[in-house]
């Protein structure tokens, strides 16, 4: 078959998410199935610096899908922000005879492909991160197995909850971005949700709905607050016991999140967006970032893509709050 492209080299940048592995499959065996071969290069940037690289062939991704991490490692790399680094890591490029580099991550790893690209290398971005803070996108990878890890945690804490009638704090995820705490609490079915986006007025956000709460009935609350919220799960704690006395308790979900099997969802689009992009750089194309649409695979320019904003869902903010009885 003639590609425009006959050597891609595929990683995995910043911080890891379920269903990595599954696009990095779909990289792999869509290559070899259009003769165009594929180099792993291990450690993002960083093993891209430092010529740490294996080669990918069909065996080598075999069962991987199922697997959560990234068999390629991931870090994020302060040397290749220098010059001197991206020089090194286009060496890198050439010693290995590559046409062009996959590269899976947030819009730190969509930058970083864009000076590469300036250098002559063909580039695709695919969107893998839990936060789902891609603004081109409507899901990333990861995305919802990272939502159902935490709400099996949170059933968990609901149990205990109830038995001891306390106020649970659980912080998840989010240093600038609530869509995974917004996602998590309207399915927990929350007493409050705070995320990084938007102020917050204790009074109003906090301790009304609670009160609330407590006057219809309710005995347990659960709170959920993504980690960029000031003061963060632990903050907001020492807030509601000042305010109402309630035996609070907290649970940072930390890196848990970012762990586990992936969810069916989540394999199912990352190989689709791994076999967009080999068929992009097949094509000729290059300087583009995968993305969905609805339940569709499109693509835009990198440039476009790190543009645009991804602001936090209103309607869902809204439906909160009626859900909670909190209006205003």
């Amino acid at each position: 078959m003639d590609t425009a492209v006959h050597r891609i080299g595929v990683f995995t940048s910043g911080g890891d998410a379920p269903g990595m592995n599954a696009a990095i499959r779909a990289v792999v065996r869509t290559s070899l199935h259009m003769g165009i071969e594929c180099i792993g290069i291990r450690r993002g940037y960083h093993g891209l610096i430092n010529g740490d690289f294996t080669r990918l062939d069909f065996e080598s991704v075999s069962d991987i899908s199922r697997r959560g991490g990234t068999i390629l490692y991931s870090a994020r790399s302060l040397e290749f922000k220098e010059e001197a680094g991206r020089n090194k890591a286009l060496a890198t490029c050439k010693l290995l005879g590559l046409d062009a580099l996959v590269g899976i991550g947030g819009d730190g790893t969509f930058r970083g492909l864009l000076t590469l690209a300036d250098s002559g290398i063909s580039v695709i971005g695919i969107p893998g991160t839990i936060d789902n803070d891609i603004a081109c996108s409507s899901y990333t990878v990861g995305y919802d197995t990272a939502c159902n890890t935490a709400l099996e945690s949170i059933d968990r804490l609901r149990d205990t909850m109830k038995s001891h009638e306390r106020c649970s704090v659980v912080e998840v995820m989010g240093h600038r971005a609530g869509h995974l705490a917004v996602a998590v609490g309207i399915s927990c079915g929350a007493t409050v949700v705070l995320v990084p986006e938007q102020p917050v007025d204790f009074q109003r956000d906090v301790i009304t709905p609670i009160r609330q709460a407590r006057l219809g009935g309710r005995t347990h609350f659960m709170v959920i607050v993504a980690e960029g919220v000031p003061g963060g799960g632990y903050g907001v704690a020492q807030q509601i016991k000042e305010y109402t006395a309630l035996d609070t308790r907290v649970t940072v979900l930390g890196h848990v999140q970012r762990g586990g099997s992936p969810t069916a969802r989540d394999r199912m689009v990352a190989t689709n967006m791994g076999y967009h992009a080999v068929r992009l750089l097949a094509e000729g194309k290059t300087c583009r970032v995968v993305a969905m649409e609805g339940d569709n695979i499109i693509d835009y320019d990198i440039t476009e893509a790190l543009g645009m904003k991804k602001e936090i869902d209103e309607y869902s903010l809204s439906m909160l709050r009626d859900l909670t009885g909190v209006h205003g």
